[in-house]
């Protein structure tokens, strides 16, 4: 499970949906942020997540993916770059500790079953 991934790449990208909204350049193509492209934004990043590998910093592979479905330009992810490699560490622990929930869920479920007659 990329959990963190999804949420990190969500959050990013509205981020800098927000900075580019303001720009000469996005008001010279029409740019908004709309519902539409926050709700694709949300799809895109879990999409994302899922076929994200599970190696350090994969986030940033499939950022470009999120950014291209709604039209932001790529040269911006170098805004959240300075950063990324200490969130890096919290997306980490935010996809272990979803793996372990996923794996607590079925070893109850799989518990109780064994013990009904």
């Amino acid at each position: 499970n990329m959990d963190g991934t999804a949420l990190y790449e969500a959050a990013a990208a509205l981020f800098i949906a927000n900075l580019y909204a303001v720009t000469p350049e996005a008001q010279a193509v029409g740019f908004e942020l709309t519902m539409t492209t926050q709700v694709v934004i949300a799809v895109t990043a879990t999409m994302a997540a899922i076929g994200a590998a599970g190696i350090p910093e994969a986030g940033l592979v499939t950022m470009a993916i999120v950014l291209g479905a709604v039209g932001l330009p790529v040269e911006y992810m170098a805004i959240i770059l300075p950063v990324d490699w200490f969130l890096d560490r919290f997306r980490t622990m935010i996809n272990a500790f979803g793996d372990s929930v996923g794996a607590a869920i079925v070893d109850e479920v799989f518990t109780v079953a064994k013990q009904k007659p």
